[in-house]
């Protein structure tokens, strides 16, 4: 008679993590105490947001001080970590009993200063020349995409508005992303497929089996198919409107700002009617095993759904790192429709579905 052989046991991938503050590693202290991590990275005007949970019924911790600065790499054991870049301690918090420590890091040079409200008229200047302008006075690189930096305005106002206030108007009156990355201003257009040096990105692919949680959502509300922006003739001072996309349909949205020119009123309409675009529809997506490579405006693409999820385009608009013990390491994404312009597919979709 054969003897039994016994197959060893699989092994579970284990997170791993690197935490360093102010410069001194602390992972190894923070390993058999820590409750939960989350990233969340997003890619609007909102900072990247650590939170960090810890056990402190010995007493181990001392309570950080507020600005300190924290970095973070997060992955698996066994493989190169993703770094993940450099927060500042903004809030605190002690509770028990049990005791539990909370420390919660937003992305490093999201300043207070950036916040303060000023007065300021730029005349004929580029994007680039703005971003570049209040980077220097924030103490950050400038990274603007080399397209949307050469628009040139011809007049726009900060009265009585933050640099971050007025950088995410224009951010959203050209559909663009800006926000602060680990000391680094970044403004380049949402949805480009690419990073802000012009490097493509690659197509994420996932399937149904990659992940235990989804959720697929189409929005009725925002089913424009134009969008009408104002702006005054400099030589009668008349009023004037300009229409992108379909000119016939009934249902268009009109933009309540008035602008300078024909060339920005047309820039605004086309990307509001972009962003309404994309938020037609959406889908969350939690992957059962963590990806720390992944990060807001990765292009997506998903098999294994319902044919109307598997055919459309997806774009990362935010992506959520959780590390516990309850869970290990899992990556939430929320994602929107990506144009993708070499396919109408998701066009037609939403145009059938919305008579």
């Amino acid at each position: 008679m054969m003897e039994a052989t016994t197959q060893p046991a699989r092994k579970q991938p284990q997170a791993d993590y690197r935490i360093t503050l102010d410069g001194r590693d602390i992972s190894r202290m923070f390993a058999p105490n820590l409750i939960s991590l989350t990233l969340s990275e997003s890619r609007a005007e909102e900072p990247d947001v650590l939170d960090l949970v810890l056990d402190d019924t010995k007493g181990t911790f001392a309570i950080p001080k507020r600005g300190a600065d924290i970095k973070l790499s997060i992955g698996w054991v066994g493989e190169s970590l993703t770094d993940k870049g450099a927060f500042t301690v903004d809030e605190i918090e002690h509770s028990g009993a049990p005791d539990v420590l909370t420390i919660r890091a937003k992305s490093a040079s999201m300043t207070n200063k950036m916040h303060e409200r000023r007065e300021k008229s730029w005349h004929g200047v580029t994007i680039a020349d703005i971003v570049g302008t209040i980077a220097g006075r924030h103490v950050l690189k400038v990274k603007v995409e080399a397209k949307i930096g050469r628009i040139r305005i011809a007049h726009i106002d900060q009265t009585h508005e933050s640099d971050m206030s007025f950088l995410t108007r224009l951010a959203k009156r050209y559909d663009a992303v800006m926000n602060v990355k680990d000391s680094n201003l970044l403004f380049m257009p949402i949805g480009s497929g690419k990073t802000v040096s012009g490097k493509s990105l690659a197509v994420l692919n996932l399937t149904r089996a990659s992940g235990d949680r989804h959720r697929y959502h189409i929005a009725e509300r925002e089913s424009y198919q134009a969008v009408c922006a104002h702006y005054h003739s400099n030589t009668k001072g008349k009023r004037k409107s300009v229409v992108v996309g379909e000119e016939n349909n009934k249902n268009v949205k009109v933009l309540p700002e008035d602008y300078e020119t024909e060339a920005e009123a047309r820039a605004a309409a086309q990307a509001e009617l972009t962003r309404v675009k994309r938020s037609q529809a959406t889908m969350s997506y939690t992957l059962a095993l963590g990806r720390a490579d992944l990060f807001p405006e990765m292009p997506v693409t998903v098999a294994g759904f319902k044919p109307d999820i598997d055919e459309t385009p997806w774009l990362v608009k935010q992506v959520t790192h959780t590390i516990s013990g309850d869970v290990g390491f899992t990556s939430a994404l929320e994602l929107e429709v990506r144009d993708d312009p070499t396919t109408d597919r998701h066009r037609s979709h939403f145009r059938k579905r919305n008579g």
